[in-house]
């Protein structure tokens, strides 16, 4: 059995939905019903050790993916996102220890990379700390210090995955590609913060899910991957996608940067592909396609 924590979100249902193919047993740990009907299903909140240990149970590996992901809300609540973020990952690793769990597989962020001086990043690059630059930033890189202390205190294994920027079907609409989309959908124009060149390594996400599985493997044990596609785009880039796919009908427009945005680095991939045998698949234009058209087809 391998439980999933914000199993019924965005990122959560797609990997409950691949560790199925892959013929695991999934229980979901939210506060919301899974997507599917066919799982097991414990309703129950992170910052509750006691839901935790409960859940966790007879469980082999526990994905944690429950957390505040919107930086906007982390940024206007930063004691929620501390509470969730932190306080939470600290409650499942302690959950983890103490039911035995064989290993808790963490969903960090490339946004961690902000606190790091070089332009060019992979998952060995040094933390500067001045640099972290965003409540969401430090709650991540607090979050991946806490698998590596409990492993080396407690003998607790853990995975850690930096995730790239995802997009595709059950996307959240407060992130920037769904965003676009409703806006293309309505005729509006297309409107960016700042001028538009933060880049990011935008990732399928189907891609994101298979390369989850895929660090359940031996080899991933203890091990931080960046799960990210293989080219940066910029909002630029996204937003004249977005533009090309509605037939050059809507129009780009440019507004103040938003405070403590994520520049972009050149973020690699190389150590997932070489030790999990994982590789993006869909291009971020076909990608964005298939979303557009899930969007148009579950439009209620």
């Amino acid at each position: 059995m391998i439980v999933v924590t914000g199993g019924s979100g965005f990122i959560g249902s797609h990997v409950v939905d691949k560790l199925k193919e892959a013929g695991h047993e999934v229980r979901v740990f939210d506060v919301t019903p899974p997507k599917q009907s066919d799982v097991e299903f414990v309703k129950g909140d992170i910052t509750n050790i006691d839901d935790l240990k409960s859940a966790l149970k007879d469980v082999e590996a526990v994905y944690h993916l429950a957390a505040v992901s919107n930086v906007n809300s982390a940024f206007e609540n930063p004691l929620m996102n501390n509470n969730l973020n932190i306080m939470g990952t600290a409650n499942v690793l302690e959950a983890v220890r103490q039911t035995n769990v064989k290993r808790m597989l963490f969903a960090s962020t490339v946004w961690v990379y902000g606190a790091c001086r070089d332009e060019q990043v992979y998952e060995g690059s040094p933390f500067y700390m001045p640099g972290a630059g965003h409540v969401y930033t430090s709650s991540k890189i607090a979050g991946e210090l806490l698998c590596h202390d409990y492993q080396k205190l407690y003998g607790t294994d853990f995975t850690v995955f930096r995730y790239g920027i995802p997009y595709g079907p059950r996307a959240r609409g407060a992130t920037v590609l769904p965003i676009f989309v409703e806006k293309a959908m309505k005729g509006e124009p297309l409107t960016i913060q700042g001028d538009g060149l933060q880049h990011r390594e935008f990732i399928y996400v189907e891609d994101l899910a298979d390369g989850n599985v895929a660090g359940l493997k031996d080899a991933g044990k203890n091990q931080t991957y960046n799960l990210c596609g293989d080219e940066p785009v910029t909002i630029k880039e996204m937003a004249e996608t977005v533009r090309k796919l509605f037939d050059n009908k809507v129009d780009i427009i440019y507004q103040e940067a938003r405070p403590g945005d994520f520049k972009g680095k050149l973020i690699s991939n190389r150590k997932a592909k070489a030790e999990l045998g994982w590789k993006p698949k869909v291009s971020f234009e076909e990608g964005v396609r298939r979303y557009i058209q899930w969007l148009k087809e579950n439009k209620t």
